[in-house]
Formats: structure tokens, sequence, C-alpha cells
């Protein structure tokens, strides 16, 4: 089979990534990441401001949703409306986990937070695959996607219960998801217009990984607000970007 370079420098990335993740030592998930910077509460809710600010991944999942499942987005194929579905359902959900590990944070809360993170991270991966590669291709890799993406988080868990941890395929798989969609953005041109709205949704989403290292830093300045709450705004400014590519849009003439 005679695969082109661009996909097979994708491929040789993805085993590398893999290899990654199986060989290298275990990382347990550190006690001290539930102890976030602003524990202020207000009408009797916890951590007040780290819920409230999943309302950015409510609405841009929403919205998300209905320009996707309606006439807002523009779409060759109907087929190819699964992937960007499956990217907002995981938005939505991520907010509803997110503020529920958020009232109590611990580990087994946060499950239910990182779970719908990886159904946006590797639905949006088979979306950009179908825009750049083959729409086939993108569709068949969606399944097999968000299977990786769950057993990631469900075998962190299963460790972390076991008594020793290794939350390292997780980040592992956090860090491949963005490499990779950068490659694609980078070596393939989208079939529609504003394909480099992908450049957006990766900057916004690495300036929240930014905003969480430095959570008490950020909330030092001022004591209005912590990195952690702007890192949700972030990163709900990331599906934003990927919401107004397709809101946008056309096909590519050119391609």
């Amino acid at each position: 089979m005679n695969i082109p370079r661009r996909t097979g420098w994708i491929i040789a990335f993805t085993i590398a990534t893999a290899a990654a993740a199986l060989l290298l030592p275990a990382m347990r998930q550190p006690l001290e990441y539930h102890a976030f910077a602003d524990q202020r509460e207000a009408y009797g809710i916890h951590n007040v401001l780290d819920v409230a600010s999943n309302i950015g991944f409510l609405i841009v999942g929403i919205a998300g949703l209905i320009a996707v499942l309606g006439d807002g987005a523009r779409f060759e194929s109907r087929s190819e409306r699964l992937p960007y579905a499956l990217f907002f359902a995981g938005t939505l959900l991520t907010a509803i986990g997110s503020s529920y590990y958020h009232l109590a944070p611990d580990n087994e809360r946060l499950f239910w937070d990182r779970l719908p993170m990886t159904i946006a991270f590797m639905s949006l991966i088979s979306s950009q695959v179908v825009d750049r590669i083959e729409r086939r291709a993108g569709l068949a890799l969606l399944g097999p996607l968000l299977l990786l993406g769950a057993l990631s988080v469900f075998y962190w868990r299963a460790t972390e219960r076991m008594g020793v941890g290794n939350v390292l395929p997780y980040g592992i798989l956090q860090a491949y998801s963005v490499a990779v969609l950068l490659l694609l953005t980078l070596l393939r041109p989208s079939r529609y217009t504003r394909g480099g709205d992908v450049y957006w949704a990766l900057a916004l989403y690495l300036a929240s990984k930014v905003l969480e290292t430095f959570d008490a830093q950020v909330l030092s300045v001022g004591g209005l607000v912590s990195g952690h709450t702007l890192k949700h705004l972030a990163a709900a400014g990331a599906a934003a970007a990927v919401y107004h590519m397709l809101v946008h849009r056309r096909l590519n003439d050119t391609v």
C-alpha cells in the first residue's frame, strides 16, 4: 500500500506516542493537584468561581450542537456532522463533569471531568482527518479514537484504585491530541475555508494549560480570579473557535 509521505509522518508519530505511553515509568496523580488556589465559597457553593466558569463549556456545547444538527454549519456530506456533533457533546458534558468535580475535588470526581474531555479531543482529531485527508478514513478512525481516549481515563482510575496510579497515558494523550491536530493543520489544507481557525483553537487551549499551571500566581494579581477559573474560559474559547469555523466556512474551491 502506497501511503502518502505526510500521512506517514502522522502514523509514525502516533506509533511513537503509543510506545511512550506504554514504556515510560508510571506517574501518579499528585494529590496536591486538587488544592486549587481559589477556594472561596458563595451561595453554599464551594470553589464557586471554578464551578461557575464552566458556563462557557455549556454555552458553546449547546450552540455547537444546534449548529451541527441543524442548518447552521456547512458540510459536504451529512456523515461529516458526526465527529463535530460528538465534539460539542463532549464540550457540553465537560461543563457537567467539571462542575461536579470542582464542587468537591478528588480523584474519583476528576474521572468525570476527564472522560468527556477525551470525547472532545478525539472527535476533533477525527473531524480534521475528515476535512483534510479523507472522509471515510476520518469516520473510520472515530470509534477507535474515542475508545483510546476513554481507555486512558479508565486505566488511570483503575490504577489509582489499586494504589499505584498512572496518569501518564492520559497526559500523553492530551499532548498527542494537540500535536497531531497541529500536524494535520500544517501538512494538509482543509476542503473548507477557514481551516486556519484550528490554530486559534489550539492557541486558546495551550493558553488554558498555562493558566492552569500558574493558578495561584494569577490569583495573587489583584485577588479577583484564579488561573484555573480563566483556564476554563480559555478552553471554552478554544471550542468556540471551532464553532466559529463551522458557521462561517464554505467548500474551498482551490483544494
